[in-house]
């Protein structure tokens, strides 16, 4: 069996790429894969010690966007997601879809671990953990290297391109290419997800009776507390709870802010563990693990060529140029009311243009996941691990072909995308699927 590490450069003189990934959670990972399969030789540099972002990092154990939101949903995301999807499938770590607002499936993190070294490996993807990107070279319009600092001292990895799927738009910051954090002064808040395990398999909880149990432990005085209602789901395999109720509003370019938070929400988790242990059934509960990261919803943002924004999305606008199809509502979480709003699209099904990928002052560099270019509304839509993976597979594509060819053609993108499984047209969308209970 091959492994990721098998892959990894050993020496200087292989340092130069043809595209560099910078980020290896859900978007990342689909652009590498991508981009590899495009026949460039490519690198995905991860801060953590393993792929998956918010999957495998954040406790956020539910991937959504790969299904419409309609009465019998349709798969909306295939290509790489599928192939994850798949493999997961074949472990027995996946349950789904489910519905709870929306349509999700429900997985194992540390299968998606393992699933994700074992496709970025057969890609021939060179992987680097314990990275992290320090800085970056650049003339008038290119990035032309990154450095990277670990416990092997720093070193500059040039590259023909760049994806940028870090979901803090890191790499765009340090470059600089030009960005913004959040949209307007509105930034969606983030929240810490929690896991508690000891609740027996019987024991069914609603979203109510957890409410209203918040709500006495409140009228109690328990502090620190945000949320009353959000998710609580069983997982597969270990059979454990995931909530995502502790909420906090923080910058997440701010150390300071976001250390604050982070302590603030796991002192959130010990209060909903002593409340659920108030709940029939549920005496013997236990955390087994809050985050370890917060879950950011939005921090910067990729200023790219065509930015999209809801009226498209309402107006039903199509593109010339679409590469992945959005499909998740516009899930804003408000900072001041600490309440989630929750705005279904108008068809089962948005068009993203590749135009909202690419820079607006770089010409290899390409966005993925969280860090495209949508107003506030869209943003809140696009910024889910499922649509990632379709966003990020097409920035792949597009940063093989930058350098590749030194230019971007929307065509050739699409049908390497259509090639790779990639769904890009609502009307070819495959048959509706049989919802689970979550």
């Amino acid at each position: 069996m091959t492994h990721a590490f098998d892959h990894l450069p050993h020496d200087r003189a292989s340092d130069a790429y043809d595209v560099i990934v910078a980020g290896g959670g859900s978007a990342g990972v689909a652009a590498a894969i991508a981009a590899a399969r495009e026949g460039a030789r490519t690198l995905i540099v991860e801060k953590a010690a393993c792929l998956g972002g918010a999957a495998t990092l954040r406790n956020v154990l539910t991937y959504c966007g790969l299904y419409t939101l309609e009465e019998a949903p349709r798969p909306a995301v295939a290509g790489i997601a599928e192939e994850v999807l798949s493999e997961l499938r074949r472990m027995g770590a996946v349950r789904g879809p489910c519905r709870f607002r929306g349509v999700f499936v429900l997985f194992d993190p540390e299968a998606v671990k393992t699933v994700l070294d074992r496709l970025c490996a057969k890609a021939g993807v060179d992987v680097l953990f314990h990275s992290l990107i320090t800085g970056a070279d650049r003339d008038e319009t290119r990035i032309l290297n990154i450095s990277l600092s670990n416990r092997g001292g720093t070193r500059r990895y040039p590259a023909r391109a760049f994806v940028d799927a870090t979901g803090d738009c890191d790499l765009a910051a340090l470059a600089p290419a030009s960005h913004r954090y959040g949209n307007h002064g509105s930034v969606n808040m983030g929240t810490l997800a929690t896991r508690f395990g000891g609740i027996p398999r019987s024991v069914s909880i609603s979203g109510n009776c957890l409410a209203d149990a918040v709500r006495l432990a409140k009228a109690r005085g328990v502090r620190p507390l945000s949320k009353e209602q959000g998710l609580f789901v069983r997982l597969p395999v270990s059979d454990d709870m995931i909530g995502y109720l502790a909420s906090e509003d923080y910058d997440a370019r701010e150390p300071r802010s976001l250390s604050h938070a982070e302590a603030h929400g796991r002192e959130q988790a010990w209060n909903y563990l002593q409340i659920l242990r108030t709940l029939p059934g549920c005496e013997h509960a236990y955390l087994v693990a809050s985050g370890p990261e917060f879950g950011t919803r939005e921090s910067r943002h990729l200023n790219a060529i065509y930015q999209l924004r809801w009226q498209d999305v309402q107006c039903d606008t199509r593109f010339e140029d679409t590469v992945a199809l959005g499909t998740w509502a516009s899930e804003f979480h408000s900072r001041e009311t600490l309440e989630s709003t929750f705005t279904l699209p108008p068809k089962p099904t948005y068009d993203i243009p590749l135009g909202c990928l690419m820079s607006s002052d770089t010409r290899n560099l390409f966005a993925g996941g969280r860090t495209a270019d949508g107003d506030q509304r869209v943003g809140a839509s696009l910024r889910v691990m499922g649509t990632a993976f379709a966003t990020g597979q097409a920035a792949g594509v597009a940063a093989a072909h930058f350098a590749d060819f030194g230019n971007t053609d929307a065509a050739r993108v699409r049908a390497a995308l259509t090639s790779q499984g990639a769904l890009l047209d609502r009307n070819a969308l495959p048959p509706a699927v049989e919802l689970v209970e979550p």
